[in-house]
């Protein structure tokens, strides 16, 4: 059968494909423009940061980011000049967003918290730090996490929102650290010879800083011995291994000078006392 269109009709096809080809070509050019000009932001935005010494982790996910906010906002454009009707569109991507953000709040609070610590730098890879209920070296700052390793090799991740919202104790931030020590001698003891002794032992070690000076001093009177408090400053880096020199060189040193380290002691008194039961 065959089917004639009439000149009303092909006017009319003619007209809706002049207006709706258009549109069309006008939604391709706002599509293929704009993603063009977001290439270029993104690409001076990463450049910015990158010139701010901002962190290589954090540059590339900012940059994605910021892609991906500005080419929805250009598919928009391209489906309103086609004639579709976005905001209810709009609206369903907000309703998934927020789905989206509550259903990823942990991992949103991790995000937040690595973004804080990238810009604000607490800790620093190769720092010895105190953070999230473990002890470790810093190996790894990520996004979401953060990879400390323990002296014993291990390796721990910890979520950065649990190091953010708890007390960070950085070790190593400081160029120097004062080693403190509580060593017992005996009552029977000169006091001054103890002092002595232990004056020698920290002078005589090359790390031990003369800037700020170190500290003797009889800190307490204990039940069974007397308690020397020693202060003294050395690198940071010098800590742990001047800390364990020092024990065995004032072990050695009391024992070279005959100063007792007594044992805890406690004196019992035990009363037998015999009563007499009277008969009635």
């Amino acid at each position: 059968m065959d089917y004639e269109i009439s000149g009303e009709n092909v006017e009319m096809l003619t007209q809706l494909a002049v207006t709706y080809g258009l549109k069309i070509l006008g939604a391709a050019a706002i599509f293929v423009i704009g993603r063009y000009v977001v290439k270029l932001i993104t690409a001076l935005a990463k450049k910015a940061m990158t010139r701010s010494r901002l962190d290589d982790t954090l540059t590339v996910f900012a940059g994605n980011i910021l892609y991906i906010i500005l080419m929805a906002l250009v598919v928009i454009a391209a489906l309103e000049q086609i004639g579709v009707e976005t905001t209810s569109f709009a609206a369903l991507v907000a309703a998934a967003g927020l789905a989206i953000g509550l259903a990823l709040q942990g991992s949103l609070s991790n995000f937040a918290s690595g973004v804080l610590m990238i810009l604000f730098r607490p800790v620093k890879l190769g720092d010895y730090v105190s953070a999230g209920g473990t002890d470790g070296t810093v190996s790894d700052i990520g996004i979401f996490t953060t990879t400390l390793m323990t002296p014993d090799n291990k390796t721990i991740i910890v979520p950065n929102g649990k190091i953010m919202s708890d007390n960070i104790v950085n070790y190593s931030a400081q160029p120097t650290r004062r080693a403190d020590f509580v060593f017992d001698a005996g009552y029977g003891d000169d006091i001054d010879k103890v002092k002595a002794a232990l004056s020698d032992v920290v002078t005589s070690d090359a790390r031990v800083l003369k800037d700020p000076e170190h500290v003797i001093v009889v800190g307490a009177l204990g039940e069974s011995s007397i308690k020397y408090t020693v202060r003294a400053w050395v690198k940071t880096e010098d800590y742990w291994d001047f800390v364990f020199a020092t024990n065995e060189a004032v072990k050695k040193r009391f024992d070279k000078e005959g100063f007792s380290i007594p044992y805890p002691q406690r004196d019992v008194h035990h009363y037998n006392e015999t009563g007499l039961l009277k008969a009635g």
